[in-house]
């Protein structure tokens, strides 16, 4: 009976005047079986057996499939450009939950996905994705994985959610090392991968040796590279990518890493206070949002700060004039809007502009980056154009460190140049052809 307490915790919080707490209580007591499976990978197997295929179950079929469950939600998502989605989320014994996620394509089957999280007593943590294609064969797994200390490992697993393939690193412990000193650089991103070479070098250090850099997202001292928005499973790795072109073109600045707010962005204010306490002019935030509330956020963060704040105009193909995403629409004197541009200057297929909003654009097409696994490949797009505008800004610094924010704007608008191919109004200022040559 102990273990039935969780559940029933969950019946009093779902149940409503129409179906009575009570009824609910006794029907799940008898709904529940004592055959029900022991582990994440039985519940998962189990669904992709019973539940995998059968698009047109309802959330209590589904429940009644999965003997001891008992469904929490159910949700549906029909469009017209993106395969249907249905999903479902269940109590399990014990308070841990598992959702079941049908994505279809002309009414046929096309994914199924099965994922798992343990209930520790405060929270339900994610444990296990598995991903099967429309025969309901599971083709690959994901199983999050903690070690001692802040060590997180993102397992990738083979068909019998047992046979690792390799393995993926979500957080772990700052690198040793001494400050590398040079011009501080902040980046707000997806954060880094700290540990490679490349950068564990880089890292800015306090006067005990300890990295300056935190986690926003996750309220902890670790911002390794991984925006988990999108889920658990599949985190999107951005942040590395673009600390290797400021590493590369800025070699004697040092990174300050910040994993972005995603969960609370009001959390931006502490984390522009948190640079300026450590002596940091250039923060550099290839990120935006068309979020009112987040353009509230970005503004109270960056409004009459001492920062340089760099930040990329976006990716959408808009005039961001007519249309804007945050920060870079934001009328602020201490903001720097970037673009990318073709290597003759002209603005790059997808790039946004704007004759108001855009101040730059510079080459940021085919760019050569190190990802968070250390391997190297080229990439586009704004956000890469920011680390190449940073990187100069740092080096001016550098070079003049008296300068005063609006003095250091002030000395990289001064290198910009109408752009010989680009027409007139695609951004206030005009065009760096080589942002790497002081």
């Amino acid at each position: 009976m102990r273990e039935l307490v969780p559940i029933l915790e969950y019946v009093l919080t779902y149940c409503t005047r129409a179906v009575p707490c009570v009824l609910l209580t006794l029907f799940f007591n008898v709904a529940s079986h004592a055959g029900s499976p022991s582990s994440a990978r039985d519940w998962i197997r189990q669904a992709t057996t019973h539940v995998c295929g059968k698009a047109d179950m309802s959330g209590l079929q589904i429940q009644n499939a999965l003997a001891g469950s008992w469904l929490l939600e159910e949700n549906y998502q029909p469009n017209e450009t993106a395969p249907v989605r249905t999903s479902f989320r269940l109590a399990l014994p014990g308070g841990d939950e598992m959702t079941l996620e049908s994505r279809l394509a002309n009414g046929m089957l096309r994914q199924f996905r099965a994922s798992y999280s343990n209930f520790d007593g405060n929270e339900l943590r994610p444990a296990l994705l598995a991903i099967a294609d429309g025969s309901c064969t599971v083709r690959s797994a994901r199983e999050i994985r903690e070690e001692e200390g802040p060590w997180i490992f993102l397992d990738q697993l083979e068909d019998d959610l047992e046979t690792l393939r390799w393995a993926e690193t979500l957080q772990a412990p700052w690198p040793e090392g001494d400050d590398p000193g040079g011009v501080r650089v902040a980046l707000v991103d997806s954060g880094l991968a700290y540990d490679l070479p490349l950068l564990a070098s880089r890292l800015a250090r306090d006067d005990d040796g300890e990295p300056i850099g935190f986690d926003f997202w996750d309220m902890d001292p670790w911002p390794y590279d991984g925006d988990t928005s999108r889920g658990p499973f599949l985190p999107i790795r951005h942040g590395t990518a673009v600390a290797s072109i400021l590493a590369r073109e800025a070699p004697n600045a040092a990174l300050v890493p910040y994993r972005y707010p995603r969960p609370d962005m009001s959390r931006l204010t502490d984390l522009v206070e948190h640079a300026l306490e450590h002596g940091i002019k250039i923060i550099a935030m290839p990120l935006g949002s068309r979020n009112p509330d987040d353009r509230k956020a970005f503004e109270d963060a960056l409004k009459d700060k001492d920062i340089l704040a760099i930040v990329s105009a976006g990716n959408d193909g808009r005039d961001i004039d007519n249309d804007p995403v945050y920060p870079a629409g934001l009328e602020l004197e201490n903001i720097l809007t970037v673009t990318s541009a073709d290597a003759f200057g002209r603005l790059a297929t997808g790039s946004n502009w704007g004759g108001k909003s855009v101040d730059i654009m510079l080459p940021a097409e085919n760019i050569e980056v190190t990802d968070f696994r250390g391997a190297t490949g080229v990439t586009s797009g704004s956000s890469y154009a920011v680390p190449r505008l940073a990187a100069l800004a740092a080096r001016i610094l550098a070079d003049d460190p008296g300068l005063t924010v609006p003095e250091l704007k002030a000395r990289i608008l001064e290198r910009a140049s109408p752009s010989p191919f680009e027409r007139q109004g695609a951004v206030a200022t005009g065009w760096i052809p080589d942002p790497d040559t002081d």
